[in-house]
């Protein structure tokens, strides 16, 4: 006996339609041999109303894209352009994903399910439009982390197993496919506006930015720049990625690949690659072996981030003067500093004491961390885990102990701002996601099928933002 197709309950509102035209293509889903449900994210689910879906319902809205009640009729590959690695590339747009659905979470905010690995579409090129399993597995581990660390990302919805065999080069293969789905804020890229300005099409550009205004930035049209729409959209943007790219230093994370078609206009992280965690406080560190540059370096990411801001700012030129553009530019320094700040006191745990007695505090736990090869996760975890009442054994010397001194000084005058008395606190050591463990995890799936330890690091991973929010 067939099962009925289970009712849910989504708060739909596919608010893209309305400039559908302008930025997307109706595509079709690939037909997978098989659609093995391999991880759900009920915790955001329960956000958007689909938590209620059974393990069947979820497989068919999730790996064979059947429509959400109400919700988009057929998916949308995007089209964006993009500078990639400052190469300005007007051939890519959504060539293995698309926009599934969008919906309201409880607060009303408007998120976008969007796709990975879910079939060609016409920015396919030469590709297959698949993902691999790793590449989902690796997506879960990210996304996880960020968020448990504070940072603006999207998280990881659904990842199903789709039973084909994929060619890699950089994977032992054949190698086996996934289709993961994301629960994002927005998928409207800077690349997105870069497309629009080399069409040269000033009437679509319009409806983009007060598209993103009305519906992601919940029509925050006025404000400092608020002279016209466009330094407008700017304004907020440089806002929210200066806090981004503050999180992602905090963190110790390095994206890998911050080309423009991979940053969005609501400054969330997404997308992930060739992503690492730094071991230690190394401005050079790098996440992708393409990078021979450095460009994506770990101390460079606040200066890519920046810079693909002023590619958003040259495409809203089509729509408005330069001088209010460069005034939202300016702004990003400043804002990153005081970000950086914030987000140093909250993961050590402390209250700030204002920008000038945090910046302190900051160099003194850099010094700490860059000079001294304290990793970054063992050295916030042991600050809160017992105070640090010992030099680290790392700093064991002359010039650590001087350091190790230095960082007491500052940190002294701070009072606590989290219960040290959490359980993780009292834990073995710090969480982390370096990339020996990462390929741990993923050995055990690809030569046992064992989904034991990704199970076991995403309840430990959530366990240690509960603390960090405590």
């Amino acid at each position: 006996m067939t099962a009925e197709p289970q009712a849910t309950s989504p708060r739909s509102d596919p608010a893209i339609l309305a400039i559908a035209d302008a930025i997307a293509h109706p595509v079709q889903a690939a037909d997978f041999p098989q659609t093995v449900l391999r991880f759900r994210n009920d915790r955001h689910a329960a956000t958007v109303g689909l938590d209620t879906l059974d393990d069947a319902a979820w497989a068919r809205h999730f790996g064979r894209f059947e429509p959400l009640p109400g919700n988009l009729p057929q998916p949308l590959a995007l089209a964006y352009h993009g500078h990639q690695f400052r190469s300005y590339n007007p051939q890519i747009g959504d060539g293995r994903g698309f926009l599934f659905a969008q919906v309201r979470d409880d607060a009303g905010r408007l998120l976008d399910l969007g796709t990975k690995g879910s079939g060609q579409t016409p920015f396919s090129r030469d590709g297959d439009g698949r993902l691999t399993l790793k590449g989902a597995v690796r997506e879960i581990l990210a996304t996880e982390m960020l968020e448990a660390l504070g940072v603006h990302t999207s998280k990881t919805f659904s990842v199903i197993e789709t039973g084909e065999e994929l060619w890699r080069g950089d994977e032992p293969s054949p190698t086996r496919s996934a289709v993961l789905v994301r629960l994002s804020h927005s998928h409207i890229r800077f690349g997105t506006f870069q497309r629009i300005a080399y069409e040269d099409d000033a009437d679509k550009m319009r409806r983009v930015v007060r598209y993103a205004l009305d519906t992601l930035y919940d029509g925050q049209s006025d404000g400092r720049a608020g002279e016209n729409d466009a330094a407008r959209l700017l304004d907020l943007a440089v806002e929210r990625m200066a806090d981004l790219a503050a999180s992602y230093m905090v963190a110790g994370f390095v994206h890998g690949v911050l080309n423009t078609d991979n940053m969005n206009i609501t400054g969330e992280s997404f997308d992930y690659g060739p992503w690492r965690f730094a071991p230690t406080w190394e401005p050079g560190f790098t996440a992708a072996y393409f990078d021979h540059s450095g460009l994506y370096a770990f101390a460079r990411q606040p200066e890519a981030i920046h810079w693909n801001l002023g590619q958003l700012a040259v495409a809203l030129r089509l729509i408005s003067d330069a001088p209010p553009l460069i005034a939202a530019l300016e702004r990003f320094g400043p804002l990153y500093q005081q970000a950086l700040a914030k987000r140093f006191c909250w993961r050590l745990g402390v209250v700030s004491q204002g920008l000038d007695t945090d910046r302190d505090l900051v160099a003194a736990a850099e010094a700490v961390m860059m000079q001294g090869g304290v990793g970054i996760d063992a050295f916030f975890f042991a600050w809160m885990g017992d105070a640090m009442p010992g030099c680290p054994a790392e700093l064991v010397g002359t010039e650590g102990e001087a350091l190790w001194a230095a960082f007491g000084t500052v940190k002294a005058g701070y009072a606590t701002a989290r219960d040290r008395e959490h359980a993780y606190w009292q834990g073995d050591g710090a969480q982390s996601m370096l990339i020996d463990e990462v390929e741990s995890i993923w050995a055990a799936i690809a030569e046992r099928d064992d989904w034991g330890p990704l199970s076991a690091k995403v309840d430990a991973v959530r366990a240690m933002g509960e603390a960090l929010r405590t």
